[in-house]
Order: structure tokens, then sequence, then C-alpha cells
């Protein structure tokens, strides 16, 4: 019994000492604190949103379509004692392309200052119709629960950001967390998890989907105007997984803070679309931010600039806040 007195002694005398470096670092208080078990009970993640640490890159297998493609995971793992904050990221693309690797300089950019990002590959609108990336992303919020532990990241809150069509799915998952359409895939790992998130954060997300596609019909976009018919089928699904539409029908949801940047030249998602949904989200009961970015466009956040800079410090605040909350 001394020996495991004298051994306990040592281990918090070294937490102690790896919190008062963190201090020094910049990276605030309270890391000896966040360094133990995740999820206990009181237990909240040192976040500082200004750090700047390394980061290490991997992939590993996430999932395996019914048709034999294999969806990846990247992760982006701050070096440090951790356990960091944890966020998942959904990518864009119209529910029709792209993949986990669409928003690397924002995921970046998270990760460096102190928190895990994944970002999943999901299921193609070509592959297979709505639910279908919704209910992976499903899957990945309850598999990054079980798994965030093995890099260094605290499951107990995990968040989710998402791009565009992308967006789209996190406001679905923030909005319907257990829902039978999309709790489909099964952990065998954890059986037990669910997909409740903390926080939503968005970037021109699409929050009304039939809207997106009367504005294609506008436009005259042949293209825009197919990704949506090839996503929704059968096409009265455009109303059924429409998040404004969602909350007009006044269903049962989950209402997690939720943050929205919109370009305000976006001419595929509108301002207003947005301005409608944010402020629908509030009178439901929702906490909803909403900034539009001035001279910005759809994907504004492709390119270096100062309102990319922008965006990319909004969301590391955004998380603060919510961890702090």
């Amino acid at each position: 019994m001394g020996d495991h007195a004298a051994g306990r002694r040592a281990f918090l005398k070294q937490l102690t000492a790896l919190g008062a470096a963190a201090v020094v670092a910049g990276r605030g208080p309270g890391l000896a604190q966040a360094a133990e078990t995740p999820g206990r009970s009181g237990m909240k993640t040192a976040y500082d949103p200004t750090a700047k640490l390394e980061l290490k890159v991997s992939e590993v297998e996430f999932l395996r379509t019914a048709g034999g493609r294999q969806l990846m995971a990247r992760i982006y793992q701050p070096q440090g004692p951790g356990p960091f904050p944890t966020v998942l990221d959904l990518h864009g693309g119209a529910w029709r392309r792209k993949d986990r690797l669409a928003e690397e300089p924002m995921d970046r950019a998270i990760a460096a200052s102190g928190v895990l990002v994944v970002a999943i590959d999901l299921r193609l609108s070509e592959e297979a119709p709505y639910p279908a990336s919704v209910q992976d992303a499903n899957h990945g919020v309850r598999w990054l629960k079980w798994k965030a532990a093995e890099w260094n990241g605290d499951p107990s809150r995990i968040g989710v950001y998402g791009s565009s069509s992308g967006g789209h799915v996190a406001q679905l998952l923030g909005l319907r967390p257990r829902d039978a359409r999309y709790n489909v895939i099964p952990l065998p790992g954890a059986p037990s998890l669910d997909a409740t998130v903390a926080y939503v954060a968005t970037r021109s997300p699409i929050s009304d989907p039939y809207a997106r596609f009367q504005q294609a019909e506008r436009m005259k976009r042949e293209a825009m105007i197919e990704n949506s018919t090839i996503y929704f089928k059968p096409w009265e699904t455009i109303f059924e997984g429409n998040p404004q539409q969602i909350l007009e029908r006044r269903e049962a949801v989950t209402l997690v803070p939720m943050l929205i940047m919109q370009g305000a030249l976006d001419d595929n998602v509108l301002p207003p679309v947005q301005e409608k949904f944010a402020a629908t989200y509030r009178a439901a009961g929702g906490v909803c931010e909403l900034t539009v970015f001035e001279g910005s466009e759809h994907e504004w956040v492709a390119k270096p600039g100062p309102q990319t800079d922008r965006a990319r410090e909004m969301v590391k605040a955004f998380i603060a806040r919510q961890l702090n909350s």
C-alpha cells in the first residue's frame, strides 16, 4: 500500500507540472484536470482557441458501403497532453462529389488550436440517395465517441462541422440524433452509444433544400437541379429531410447550439434562406448564431484571405463558447 500511495503522489505531482507547463506555453490553465479520464463528472477539457500545436495526420478505414467502397476517416491529432475536444467534419459537394479532404485547410486550422478533428467520407448520391449520407454521419458520431480516446480526444462532448451539403447533413444530425431512419448502421463495438452531439457549426449549409432547388430552377442551373433530383429519391424526401420544414412542422427535435457562416454573394444558397432558418430555430427555442460574410461567395473559405481567416477564428471561438458553457 505504501508503494501505491507513493506512486499516486508522484503521478499527481507530474500532472501539476504539466498544468504549469501548459500555462507557460499559452494553452491556458486546467490542463492537469483535463488529463484525467474523459467523461468524468465535472471534468472540462481545457481549450484555448489561440493555441498553435503541431499535428499528426493519419487515416483509418471507417466504413464499407454495400457496394464495397471503403469510406475513410482522416484524423488531425494535436500533439500535446490532451485529451482534446473532438469534432467530426462532414464534407460538402452537393451530396454528389468530394470526400474527407474537401475542408482540409479548415480542419487543420481548427485542429492546430487543440481540437481532435476527424473528417469522414460520406456516401455520394449516385451510390445511394438520402438518407444514406445522414446514416453514415450518424454512424460517424457514434464511431468517433467510441474511438476518440485512441487519438487523445475527449468523447464526452462531440461537435460537428459541416459545409454546404455537409452542413445540411450536420443540421439533420443535430435535429434528429436518435431518428430510426438514420440510426441503421450497427456499431457492434459500442452498441449503447447514440448520435447526440453537443453543437453544430456550419458554412453555407443547405438549410432548406427545396428553396435551393427553386433557386437552381430560377438560375437555370441544370447541374444543380440534377444534384437535388439524384439525392432526393423519392422526391418527397426533399420535404421530409428539410431542416427548415422540420422546424416549421414543429417536429419533436433536439436544439443544440448552432453556428451558420454565410457568404453575402452566395447565389447558390441565398442569405435570406439562412436568415429565415436562424429565426425559425430561435423561435423554436434554440440558439443559432448567423454571420453573413460580406464580399464572399458559397465556398469563400477555399481561398486564402481575411474572410477565410475570420471564418476559421469564428469556428474556434464558437467551439470555445460551447466548451465553457
